[in-house]
Order: C-alpha cells, then sequence, then structure tokens
C-alpha cells in the first residue's frame, strides 16, 4: 500500500500526458506529475517519492522534500488563518492545516509554531496538531542515562527549555546548564543526565560523565594554550560564558579538564590564567 504522509519507493509504470505514474507490489498507482518527473528514466525503474493528498483528495507524489512528515515534529510558519484552522507552509503547495481543535491557543498568521503531521485513519487526510502533550509520553521510556539523544527545543520555562527527546519523550534543560544561545524550534543533540523517580528526564546538551568529556576537552585546552604561545588569560574563576565561548564546554568541565593538564604537570595555574608547563 502507498503511504500518505511518507517517503514510498515506488516503480515507473507508465508515462501519460499529465506526467509518470506508479506503482508498489501491491498493484496500487500515483500519479507524479510532469513538474516533478526525472529527466532520463526508464519503465520499471525505482524512484523515490512522497505522497500526499491534493486539493481533490486524491494521492499525489512529488519529489519535493517537506519540512515534516507523518508522524515527526517540526518548526513551522502560519501563512494564513482561515474559517477552518490554520495552514502552514510545510514546503508543499497544497498548505497544511491545523484544525481549531488541533490547536494549544488561538494560532496567528505570520507565528511559528511547533506541531506534529498526524493523519485521520478515516479520511486519510494529514493534519498538524499543536497539542504536543498528546504526541510526548514518559510512561514506557526508551532512553538510559548517559545516552545520546536527538533533541527539539520546545518551549522556555521557569526552570529552563522543556525538549522533544527523540521524537517520543518529553524532557527538561535546566537553566544553569545552558553556555549558549538556544531557541525555540532548534534541532540539537543531546544527553540524557537523569532518569527521575516519575520517569521524568534531565538533559544535557554537553556530554555527560568526566570520563567521556575529559580527555578530549584536556585535549582541546592544551591545543589552545599551545596556539596562544602557551599562555590562556582564562581560570576557573572565569564567568561559565567566558568559558563557553572559548571552549564550547561548561565550567565544570573546563575545571576538570584544567585539574587533568595540571596533574600530568602540563600546566600551571595561576591568578590571572593557565600556562604551559616548559
Amino acid at each position: 500500500m502507498i503511504e500518505i504522509g511518507k517517503y514510498n519507493d515506488l516503480t515507473i509504470l507508465r508515462h501519460t500526458s499529465v506526467g509518470l505514474y506508479l506503482g508498489d507490489d501491491s498493484g496500487e498507482d500515483v500519479l507524479l506529475p510532469n513538474k516533478y518527473c526525472p529527466e532520463e528514466y526508464n519503465l520499471d525503474d525505482k524512484i523515490r517519492v512522497f505522497v500526499y493528498l491534493d486539493y481533490d483528495e486524491r494521492k499525489i507524489a512529488t519529489n519535493i522534500i517537506p519540512k515534516i512528515h507523518l508522524d515527526e515534529f517540526a518548526f513551522l510558519k502560519v501563512s494564513s488563518v482561515e474559517n477552518v484552522g490554520a495552514f502552514m507552509d510545510w514546503g508543499l503547495e497544497k498548505e497544511l492545516m491545523v484544525p481549531f481543535s488541533e490547536q494549544r491557543q488561538k494560532m496567528e498568521e505570520g507565528r511559528w509554531y511547533i506541531v506534529y503531521l498526524d493523519i485521520d485513519i478515516e479520511s486519510d487526510r494529514l493534519f498538524a496538531s499543536n497539542r504536543l502533550d498528546n504526541y510526548l509520553q514518559n510512561v514506557d521510556l526508551t532512553v538510559v542515562e548517559g545516552e545520546e539523544i536527538e533533541l527539539m527545543i520546545m518551549q522556555k520555562t521557569d526552570l529552563g527549555f522543556s525538549v522533544i527527546v527523540n521524537n517520543k519523550h518529553k524532557g527538561l534543560i535546566f537553566e544553569n546548564e545552558i553556555f549558549r544561545e538556544i531557541n525555540i524550534g532548534d534541532k540539537l543533540k543531546g544527553f540524557v543526565k537523569l532518569i527521575r523517580e516519575d520517569n521524568k528526564l534531565d538533559i544535557s546538551i554537553q556530554a555527560i560523565g568526566f570520563e567521556k568529556v575529559n580527555d578530549s576537552n584536556a585535549e582541546l585546552i592544551y591545543a589552545a594554550l599551545l596556539n596562544n604561545e602557551g599562555y590562556l588569560k582564562v581560570t576557573d574563576k572565569s564567568s561559565p560564558e567566558e568559558i563557553y565561548l572559548q571552549f564550547g564546554i561548561s565550567k565544570k568541565a573546563f575545571k576538570k579538564s584544567i585539574g587533568t593538564l595540571y596533574k600530568q604537570k602540563k600546566i600551571s595555574i595561576e591568578d590571572s590564567g593557565i600556562r604551559l608547563v616548559k
């Protein structure tokens, strides 16, 4: 069966005046309009296309890459608000609708929102939802402490930023552990710092654990010293922001790393900076 809202690997069956008809093993076919057809092709070639419903509610194929796929989250802009809901630009000709019932708060034209792409199983119509908590669960966790994960920054809170973890779970990055600018909708790598008893996830955007980060961080600082005539005007009393701006690591990680270099007798720690030991 040709799946809506996803990429499908289909076979070129025949050419018509309106485009190529593509099919799958079940015998179903779908039109790839002329404007999306490859310049060169042969019948029976395999082609990868995205499938959705056109304005007449028929399956249609495209080689355009949409900004969101079925069962995923994305940060999209509202292009208009009509009497049936809001419409978002997702990169395809037919815009993506967010029904009023799927809006956490009334959406406004020109603003950006994180949404989830879902499908109405009765009508096969794709729709977006801004009720994100309906699509996130922490009951059955699929992550473990220390694991590297995919994040999307979801919302600013009093404690920091809530995030979407691996497209499935909800987590939190605490404000005092953020050392660079992040924004709603950003996608980045992170790590599971702690799984609490209630399955809440504490997330870090830096590697967890001394063993995992300290060697590479120490090498980074050592290389910076070599490139700066053996001296850096930064100490464990420097601000977290200054340390992150220079090395891209937290103050805690920096202190561990210079401690390692000091124990290895590679550096001396002075009041105003650190210096290579000759």
